[in-house]
């Protein structure tokens, strides 16, 4: 799917509709050392391995992707829902 670069569309902060640029997100890097992360190491260390079964086989084909958008005016940035695609092309 082809996406422009920059849209038209409301912004909630300036409350008007307002220029936009399009970024994908990405998820940032995980904190080693945040109460989950540091909680599975415990779990995973010693016998036994594992806590939760690892998945082998996927139903679904594709992931869902999520739009990022920054106002160019204020600079307030906002996501839009995720859509199901094989490819995202931003233009």
């Amino acid at each position: 799917m082809k996406v422009p670069k920059e849209i038209t569309t409301y912004c909630p902060k300036c409350k008007a509709h307002q220029a936009h640029t399009v970024t994908l997100y990405k998820a940032g890097k995980r904190r080693a050392l945040a109460i989950g992360e540091r909680r599975h190491e415990r779990e995973k260390k010693g016998y036994g391995g594992q806590k939760y079964p690892l998945q082998k086989r996927f139903a679904k084909t594709t992931k869902k992707l999520a739009l990022r958008l920054k106002c160019k005016v204020c600079g307030f940035s906002r996501q839009k829902d995720g859509i199901r695609l094989r490819k995202l092309n931003i233009e």
